[in-house]
C-alpha cells in the first residue's frame, strides 16, 4: 500500500482579522503556522506583527514558528542578489534555505502545518512561486488555503498561472514540468523583492 504523501498548506494573512483568520486555519484542521515573511510586521494590520500573532495563536491552541530568517523572500545574503532583485534559484541553494526545508518538512510530519506570508493571492507571494517546489520536489504535497477559505491544490494554482500567461498545459515539443518552471521564472520576474540598495544603475555604466 503507497504511503500518503505528508502536506503542507499555505496562507496569506490579507486583510483578515485575527478572529477570521484562525477560523480559516481551524477549518483546514491546522496546528501550527510557520511565518514566512522576511520582516514579521504589518505597517497596515499590526494584529498579525510577530508577538502579537503568536500570542493569539498560543492562546487558541495552535502552535507558531518564525521562519523568515531561512525561509523569507528578502533574504540578507547579498549573494542571493542579481543587479538588485533576488534570485529564486539561488536563495534555493543556500544552506539557510535548506535548512529551513527540512525543518519543515520534518514538522510535517507531526503537525497539519501552514506556511504564511502577507499577500492574499498565492500567485503574487514567493511562499508559491519559491518555497512550494522546494517542497513539491521532496515529494510533499502543497495546497493553498485561499481567502474565501477554500483550498486550491498547488497543481491547480500552477494550470492557473499557465493560463494567466497564456502558456500551454501540454506541450508538443516540452514537458509541463519545463512549461511550469518558465511560468514560474515569469512569475519570478514579476513578484521578487529588489533591493534598490543593491540595484546597479545601468546609466551609469554606460560610457
Amino acid at each position: 500500500m503507497r504511503a500518503q504523501a505528508l502536506v503542507v498548506l499555505t496562507i496569506g494573512h490579507s486583510t483578515h482579522s485575527l478572529e477570521a483568520f484562525v477560523s480559516l486555519l481551524k477549518c483546514h484542521g491546522v496546528t501550527a503556522l510557520a511565518d514566512v515573511r522576511s520582516v514579521p510586521y504589518s505597517h497596515l494590520h499590526s494584529h498579525f506583527d510577530r508577538s502579537t500573532l503568536a500570542a493569539y495563536l498560543k492562546a487558541h491552541g495552535l502552535a507558531y514558528l518564525f521562519l523568515g530568517h531561512q525561509l523569507g523572500g528578502r533574504p540578507e545574503d547579498g549573494s542571493c542578489y542579481e543587479n538588485g532583485r533576488v534570485q529564486y534559484r539561488l536563495l534555493a541553494q543556500t544552506p539557510l534555505f535548506r535548512e529551513g526545508i527540512a525543518r519543515v518538512v520534518n514538522g510535517a510530519r507531526r503537525y497539519r502545518i501552514a506556511l504564511m506570508c502577507a499577500e492574499k493571492e498565492p500567485l503574487e507571494c514567493h511562499r508559491t512561486i519559491l518555497i512550494a517546489p522546494a517542497l513539491v520536489e521532496r515529494g510533499i504535497r502543497v495546497e493553498h488555503i485561499l481567502a474565501d477559505g477554500s483550498l486550491e491544490p498547488h497543481e491547480v494554482t500552477m494550470e492557473r498561472l499557465l493560463r494567466e500567461l497564456g502558456l500551454p498545459n501540454q506541450d508538443l515539443f516540452r514537458s509541463r514540468e519545463e512549461t511550469i518552471t518558465e511560468a514560474l521564472a515569469r512569475q519570478e520576474e514579476r513578484i521578487a523583492y529588489v533591493d534598490k540598495s543593491l540595484a546597479v544603475d545601468v546609466a551609469k555604466r554606460v560610457p
